[in-house]
């Protein structure tokens, strides 16, 4: 039974430094072997290559641009098939410079003033097709897609990806081995609960695991609703390979 492996994310840690450089030499010194560049665009991706093998950190994962608005994506969002094509290629861009094998595909948010209900057939099948263009650049680049569902209670009420329910069945309509779920247990636990069942259900079809303590997205030994050592000796139980950010 394998020890987990955890990665620092450095969209949320060692944010008393200024840059993503010294972020990574932070997480270094701090013992992590790995990160997450959540958004790594404002840093050109030569010079965070050269800062990660200062730090000696493999780096596993990061996001597809949030869109010009700031916002959380462009996956679902209808009529920016465009854009989100061009966010894709840099996305992919970073991730080969970078030695990354993983993207999180970011769905995006429900307009505004617009009601979930009316929009979501039309979100979800706008998703469907940016993830079929998606899995077949990313397996010509031998990169991974992930679908992360971010809550809707507490951290975006607008984001249109909400749970592990809705993501495996988009994975299941695209068909693709290469797009995996990305299984935040924050968000997971906020939206459903129920997390053994959730893991157990959903393992087959996990390809990155993240944490932090429920409510308030603290870290995981801080108070709060979540038993991580009795998560984390179920992840190795089950076998899990990954990373955990």
């Amino acid at each position: 039974m394998a020890p987990l492996r955890f990665a620092a994310n450095l969209d949320w840690l060692f944010r008393e430094e200024a840059t993503l450089p010294l972020r990574m030499e932070a997480a270094s010194r701090a013992g992590f072997r790995a990160a997450e560049l959540c958004f790594p665009y404002s840093c050109g991706a030569r010079e965070l290559r050269e800062a990660a093998d200062r730090a000696r950190l493999e780096v596993v994962l990061l996001n597809t641009p949030p869109g010009n608005d700031g916002g959380k994506g462009l996956g679902a969002v209808p009529g920016c098939q465009a854009e989100f094509r061009e966010a894709l290629t840099l996305a992919v861009k970073y991730a080969k410079i970078l030695k990354c094998p993983r993207i999180h595909i970011m769905a995006g948010q429900i307009p505004l003033g617009v009601e979930r209900d009316a929009v979501a057939a039309l979100m979800e099948a706008t998703f469907v097709e940016n993830l079929r263009y998606a899995a077949d650049i990313l397996a010509q680049e031998n990169l991974i897609g992930q679908l992360e569902p971010i809550n809707s209670r507490i951290t975006d009420p607008r984001y249109f990806l909400t749970t592990p329910q809705q993501a495996a069945a988009i994975l299941k309509k695209v068909g693709s081995p290469n797009l995996k779920l990305q299984l935040d247990i924050f968000h997971c636990q906020i939206m459903d609960g129920n997390l053994t069942e959730n893991l157990k259900t959903y393992f087959p079809i996990i390809g990155h695991i993240q944490i932090a303590q429920v409510p308030a997205r603290h870290e995981p030994d801080s108070p709060g609703e979540l038993n991580y050592p009795y998560l984390f000796q179920l992840l190795e139980t089950m076998g899990y390979s990954g990373y955990v950010g």
